[in-house]
């Protein structure tokens, strides 16, 4: 792989920028809640096993409830945990009336069911939006728990003023947890809307038909020049460890240098589904990888605590 140079004509949106505004309002309206109620939203967070990812992002999770004012607590469990003894800390969880919300980091153990889990958690305290009764109201355009990410991206859209109505979209990837809610927000904001995945025939010929293309594959820099149209927006998801450093300098060019840097001091860097400098020729705008939809994420998850204990106070 040889060291790509470009000229940047794509603009970055700065999705940290929108995620520090979205905890400003979510900490204002904390603030209103424990004056009105005295007391703090909740949210408990259940880790399972030693993944260093999954320690990375409780961890972030944790951090943003203390910067906009709620409540955390941590069950840290071992790896050994069967999925009878975390069934068993859920219903503790779910009947617990200072527990707003429940979060369950995945993945899970292998040998633990995630869709059991996930089906065990209070629809009321399912701030993932992972629930299938989540999931069915969302299909049906009710109000519910949205998935976190594809929140985020709604938000990022909205407050850069991208339009939605009447824009081809395109979301590559089909998961619960991203591609299937992203197309749901988008067909609710009359987007036309196509979904791809992995299986999908001529993959570039259906994406550059895209004013808005949206990447959650998890496969580290496959949408380039040929997948964008001129112009599109491009929404990364991805996140991916590189370890080569040619496969940095193929992603970053000229602008490898701190990836490098990364790489000779962590042994890798965090790259995104979209190969950057080639989507800097085409795109019109695009989201970095880190920076863009990751801390939206944990920005939304605020929200929908806040969300679940005001419902849960109203409902009481």
């Amino acid at each position: 792989m040889t060291e790509v140079k470009a000229t940047r004509r794509a603009k970055l949106l700065d999705g940290a920028a929108v995620a520090a505004e979205i905890k400003r309002e979510v900490a204002r309206d904390v603030e209103q809640f424990v004056s009105l109620y005295a007391a703090e939203p909740c949210l408990a967070a259940v880790r399972v096993g030693d993944d260093p990812a999954s320690a990375i992002y409780v961890r972030n999770k944790i951090r943003a409830c203390e910067e906009v004012g709620i409540r955390s607590e941590l069950h840290a469990l071992p790896a050994t945990t069967t999925a009878v003894e975390l069934l068993d800390l859920i219903d503790v969880l779910n009947k617990r009336d200072d527990v707003d919300g429940i979060l369950v980091q995945l993945p899970l153990p292998i040998d633990v069911d995630e869709s059991k889990i996930i089906e065990a958690i209070d629809p009321g305290k399912d701030v993932d939006g992972f629930h299938p009764v989540s999931i069915g109201r969302l299909s049906t355009g009710r109000p519910t728990f949205v998935p976190c990410t594809p929140a985020g991206i709604i938000e990022l859209l909205e407050r850069a003023k991208i339009p939605i109505a009447g824009v081809s979209a395109c979301v590559v990837g089909r998961s619960q947890i991203v591609g299937r809610p992203m197309a749901q927000l988008l067909l609710q904001r009359d987007a036309t809307v196509t979904i791809c995945h992995s299986r999908t025939r001529d993959l570039a010929a259906v994406t550059r038909e895209a004013d808005l293309l949206v990447v959650a594959i998890g496969r580290a820099g496959l949408i380039g020049r040929e997948h964008i149209k001129p112009g599109a927006t491009v929404i990364d998801v991805g996140m991916n460890k590189v370890t080569e450093e040619s496969t940095a300098r193929h992603l970053f060019g000229d602008e490898a240098g701190p990836r490098l840097e990364t790489i000779s001091k962590r042994g890798y860097t965090l790259v995104g589904d979209v190969n950057p400098v080639e989507a800097d020729e085409v795109a019109g705008q695009r989201t970095p990888v880190p920076g863009g939809v990751g801390l939206l994420t944990v920005a939304m998850l605020m929200r929908n605590t806040l969300k679940a204990a005001r419902e849960r106070k109203a409902g009481a």
